[in-house]
Order: structure tokens, then sequence, then C-alpha cells
């Protein structure tokens, strides 16, 4: 069973773990239709608590990024 945070009963490190995993997935995902969202990666202050919830954080983007990122969407079935 999955919550928002992530798996039932993992460990913090677990949840830690897998929001790694997402983050690297997403970026390998919009590296394939040539978006590079340069802050993408993990929110520290997500992690800082005594039971973490691992937040990817996209970041910003100039407007040429936002544009790649629009058309890549726009190009994906539902």
């Amino acid at each position: 069973m999955h919550t928002a945070q992530g798996r039932t009963g993992s460990t913090a490190a677990e949840r830690i773990r897998e929001a790694e995993t997402a983050r690297e997935d997403l970026w390998h995902a919009l590296t394939a239709v040539g978006v590079t969202l340069p802050s993408l990666g993990l929110d520290a202050a997500s992690l800082a608590a005594r039971e973490p919830t691992p937040l990817v954080e996209l970041g910003r983007c100039n407007l040429e990024t936002a544009r790649r990122l629009t058309a890549a969407l726009h190009r994906r079935p539902e």
C-alpha cells in the first residue's frame, strides 16, 4: 500500500532512497526529451524532520526550458 509519503511502514532511509531514485528517473526522462532542470534535487527541508517525507524539488528554469518542457508534455499521451 502506498501513502502520500511513500510506502507504508518504510524506514526514513528507504523513503529517502525512493525519492533519490524518483529524482534520478525524472532526470533521465527529462534529458531524453531535451529538458534540463538545473535545480532538480531533493528538498533539504523535507529531509530534516525526525520522520522525513522527502519531496522532489523541481526548482526554477529559464523560458527556453519551460517551453521545452511544455512541448514535451504536449507530445506525451495521457
